[in-house]
């Protein structure tokens, strides 16, 4: 568990507020803004259960594109599915066989399998990798038969609790995607010492990042003298959304100190209880181990307008949303229609809220199962399964007028991706980040190709013809590249990395990411991070703060000023609301406040000039900056948390060397340079 902050640490992040509320500019609204106590009930048309003081409403959603109107079970606190219901996909099988010979080969299987486990003749990764090759012939034989076999495995050698075993393998959750890996995975090679490591770090060493032969790799080779536009001195205001994580099943007075899972449900306790036990009861606006519930979620948006000084006659010029509609419900509690709910309301509460375009990204928990996704190129028509996202959320955009049919056609081509260019001029390239995700288990075949989806290829294309039309660009994903380097894979980042640095300064403006939940940045540079210079950086990208409080943070959102002309960032505000005093709210009498958290030019003071934007140079200086005084990093720690009271403490050399590496590493083999601290 985290530490608590100090009594002198709190003070010093009032302290920073004070200062940065006085010289925002006026162009916003009020320092903070108090939501009222009475529930928007119009935001819904209809209600199976209305708001109250004492529980969270259950709208009656009709979705427009699917045309179907949710059920009360689907979303009913008391009412919690174990079981998902979707259709489970196999590869083909390469025999036919008769249900006692696939009997035969899954306990011949699981025979040798336990032997070679058991075996004290080679080292972990060995013989992981021999285990996968033995399970590789059932999975391609009779692979309705892997769930089981895998969860026995499981079970029987104890690599979890029994009930997780079931949770990672059965067929319903994630057994048939791991038997579709094992099928298609060259196991006793580079994919099969990923899949090992993945597993458990102790099986086999985290492979280290492949040479990248980028011969070929772009259309052109960048412009000698490629240069960005001249700003415009026109200024206009983006709104920054991310992990909003809906959890229309959070129940008030439930327990919200739960010793395991998504607390503030109806199916958890606290250590040392038993239900209907409560250790600490559930407020109605949240808690720190629980998603965002209705009230929450809609006073943030609620909050948004008065406090950046927007309305519907004078509106953001266009809002980002960087993924993550879903609640962190287990598995088994999760369907394709509990992902289709979560996206179909909360973008209709952004139409009703946001009076701008919404360019949105999937995050990894906006499909089922969990973080996986599909390359087209997956053999035995495998590469469609995810289809029926895509085609949704491309039909969601496209009914709010957030992007046209032709622009809706290439999300559902390009697994949601897209690329479309916005009223001022400005390019938005949107990415699914699932495919450099670690914990999509499809990306661990064919690991030597570091784009098998193509989303990368896509990219390229897309930023190529930003270049030839002079056009400039936002890139837009939700699993960051680099920071601590515990998200992506290596080979994608590398990537990833490659590119940016291709197509940088001159046609990469921002780069935009969400998931951790935090408030944070880091620095892409020139040669592949291979020199941390302010020469040699070349573009920044901003990991927006969540909606949701998981795990033990503050609710936020930003804003940036940003040049009509350049499309660069001049300024950054962040939002926050202070999940801890929900505790004691009474909601009859008033709800949540939202208040004035920092502006970045004002907080990370540089000596840099006021007419220059918050560019990857000014963010290397910043890092500059922390390097000399620990007090920095400090600040940026508390603001990391939006002012969490539960945020940890960083106050040693070592965390200080750590969070500036951190930020300057856009990759997982940057990362992995850093210690840890």
């Amino acid at each position: 568990m985290p530490f608590i902050l100090s009594a002198a640490v709190i003070v010093a992040c009032y302290t920073v507020l004070s200062t940065t509320q006085s010289t925002q500019k006026a162009s916003l609204g009020p320092p903070a803004y108090t939501v009222s106590a009475r529930f928007p009930t119009s935001v819904f048309s209809s209600y199976y259960i209305p708001p109250a003081a004492t529980k969270e409403p259950q709208p009656a959603l009709h979705d427009p594109v699917l045309n179907i109107t949710y059920p009360l079970n689907l979303t009913n606190p008391d009412t919690i599915p174990q079981t998902d219901n979707d259709p489970i996909f196999y590869p083909r099988p390469v025999a036919n066989v008769s249900n006692a010979t696939a009997a035969s080969l899954v306990q011949a299987a699981i025979a040798n399998i336990t032997s070679i486990i058991q075996s004290s003749a080679s080292s972990n990764c060995t013989k992981c990798q021999h285990a996968l090759a033995a399970a590789k012939s059932v999975a391609q034989i009779t692979p309705q038969s892997v769930p089981n076999m895998l969860v026995t495995l499981c079970q029987r050698f104890q690599f979890a609790s029994n009930s997780s075993c079931v949770n990672s393998y059965a067929a319903t959750n994630y057994g048939a995607i791991w038997t579709q890996v094992l099928a298609f995975a060259d196991v006793e090679g580079l994919d099969g010492r990923y899949i090992c490591n993945n597993l458990r770090s102790t099986f086999c060493p985290r492979p280290t990042t492949s040479p990248l032969n980028t011969t070929g790799l772009f259309p052109k080779p960048k412009p000698a003298n490629a240069t960005a536009p001249k700003p415009s001195g026109e200024r206009a205001k983006v709104l920054h959304l991310s992990d909003f994580h809906l959890d229309p099943r959070y129940a008030v007075a439930s327990e919200a100190n739960c010793s395991s899972g998504l607390c503030c449900r109806t199916n958890v306790h606290a250590t040392g209880l038993t239900l209907p036990q409560i250790q600490l009861p559930a407020p109605l606006y949240g808690a720190y181990r629980c998603d965002t519930p209705y009230y929450l979620g809609l006073a943030a948006l609620q909050s948004i307008g008065p406090l950046t000084g927007t309305s519907a006659n004078d509106p953001f010029a266009w809002t980002i949303y960087t993924g993550d509609l879903v609640s962190h419900d287990s598995q088994n509690q999760l369907s394709r229609a509990y992902v289709e709910y979560a996206e179909y309301s909360i973008y209709d509460m952004f139409k009703s809220y946001i009076g701008s375009p919404v360019f949105a990204v999937l995050g990894n928990h906006d499909t089922n199962p969990e973080a996986i996704d599909a390359p087209r190129s997956e053999p035995d028509g495998l590469g469609q399964q995810f289809s029926w996202n895509y085609d949704h959320v491309a039909g969601l955009w496209q009914h709010n007028d957030w992007i046209n049919s032709t622009v809706a056609d290439e999300a559902r081509l390009h697994y949601g991706a897209y690329s479309v260019k916005n009223q001022y001029g400005l390019r938005v390239i949107t990415l699914n980040t699932d495919f450099w995700y670690r914990s999509n288990f499809l990306n661990y075949y064919n690991m030597t190709n570091p784009d098998v989806s193509g989303m990368q290829a896509f990219l390229i294309q897309e930023l190529q013809r930003a270049e030839d039309s002079g056009e400039r660009v936002w890139i837009l994903g939700h699993v960051l590249t680099g920071w601590d380097g515990t998200n992506g894979l290596p080979n994608p980042t590398d990537l990833f990395c490659q590119i940016v640095d291709r197509y940088s300064p001159h046609v990469i403006a921002n780069i935009f990411f969400g998931h951790t939940h935090e408030d944070e940045f880091m620095i892409f540079y020139k040669n592949n991070g291979t020199r941390n210079s302010s020469a040699d950086a070349l573009t920044t990208a901003w990991i927006g703060p969540s909606v949701t409080p998981l795990t033990n943070l503050n609710s936020g959102f930003r804003v940036y000023e940003v040049d009509t002309a350049t499309f660069d960032v001049y300024e950054a505000y962040t939002w926050y609301a202070n999940v801890s005093s929900f505790q004691t709210l009474d909601p009859r009498v008033t709800g949540p406040a939202f208040q004035f958290e920092y502006s970045t030019r004002d907080t990370y003071e540089v000596g840099w000039p006021r007419d220059a934007p918050l560019n990857a140079t000014y963010w290397h200086r910043v890092t500059e900056a922390m390097e000399r005084d620990i007090n920095l990093v400090e600040r940026f720690n508390t603001l990391q948390g939006k002012m969490s009271v539960k945020s940890p403490n960083c106050t040693s050399v070592e965390c200080q060397r750590a969070k500036v590496c951190y930020m300057r590493s856009g990759s997982v083999a940057l990362a992995q340079r850093c210690v840890k601290g």
